[in-house]
């Protein structure tokens, strides 16, 4: 059975302070039953530019995956006594300077045993992502700092999260949690030019290759013209790639009920899409 038409996706690679070396890439496609086609590449080299476009009356219908965090651990926000409603948390964490945010989240794990200083999400080991509140290595408390009043301001719906424009839905992705699926732990990039070596440029090949033959779990093949592959190949940072691949999981979602979100999610922490909820289950009960 075809699937109904479904509206323009889009995979976002996120970075808090954009710049022209390292800008907020947004990849658009589209998605035709098990098909994801990379349709364009959008370089935003500001947060204000990424604002405008978030709210562009020419793609006033969409769902995308952002790669950043959308809530903070539970934990650490009853011990902080910060807001326990999901819109005044976020409104109260962006009023903070990162200072205060730095120094705050530093006590907080100052005060813990070693081996478990950060508070985790339930969706984070899943997921295999970083502690939402991580400041650095990498800073995804930065980055939702950043990025998530921008998606309050642009009006759109963060499912599970806070309600908005129903024609343009956010979810939160994670590229770490689709890359590892299909060439495990290789790393296939990085920002230090050290790094950019020929056995990570082989990853990437390696995980394009299996993107276009759909070996993941999501049972979706993204297809490619011959200059967008060699354009993703010789990013050695990796953010094209990423970008893609948040959009692989923004596809998936857009073909599940209710966005392939687990039916009860913590309204404060939110969830990565396509994360497995039993495997949270399992480590709870363990």
């Amino acid at each position: 059975m075809a699937l109904p038409s479904l509206p323009l996706l889009l995979g976002i690679d996120f970075s808090s302070r954009p710049s022209r070396r390292k800008p907020i890439l947004v990849a658009e496609g589209s998605r035709d039953g098990t098909l994801v086609r990379l349709e364009g590449l959008c370089r935003h080299e500001t947060l204000p530019a990424f604002a405008v476009a978030l709210s562009d009356p020419q793609r006033p219908s969409w769902i995308g995956g952002f790669d950043l965090p959308f809530g903070l651990p539970r934990e650490l926000v009853m011990a902080l006594g910060w807001p326990q409603q999901w819109l005044p948390l976020m409104r109260h964490y962006a009023s903070l300077e990162r200072t205060q945010i730095r120094t705050t989240f530093a006590v907080f794990c100052d005060s813990r045993p070693a081996g478990g200083k950060f508070a985790h999400r339930a969706c984070d080991r899943p997921a295999g992502s970083s502690p939402s509140m991580k400041w650095v290595n990498p800073p995804v408390a930065w980055m939702m700092h950043a990025g998530v009043p921008l998606l309050i301001d642009a009006g759109v719906t963060l499912p599970g999260l806070h309600a908005g424009d129903p024609q343009r839905i956010a979810l939160e992705a994670y590229p770490g949690l689709l890359a590892r699926e299909l060439i495990g732990r290789r790393p296939y990039k990085s920002d230090e030019p050290a790094k950019q070596t020929p056995e990570r440029a082989l990853a990437r090949e390696q995980l394009i290759a299996a993107l276009e033959e759909g070996r993941s779990r999501l049972g979706l093949r993204l297809v490619l013209d011959g200059a967008q592959r060699e354009a993703l190949l010789a990013d050695p940072m990796g953010d094209a790639l990423d970008a893609v691949l948040c959009l692989l999981q923004a596809g998936w979602a857009a073909g599940q009920p209710g966005y392939g979100l687990p039916v009860a999610i913590d309204p404060l922490e939110g969830w990565i899409v396509s994360a497995d909820p039993l495997a949270a289950q399992a480590e709870s009960a363990a």
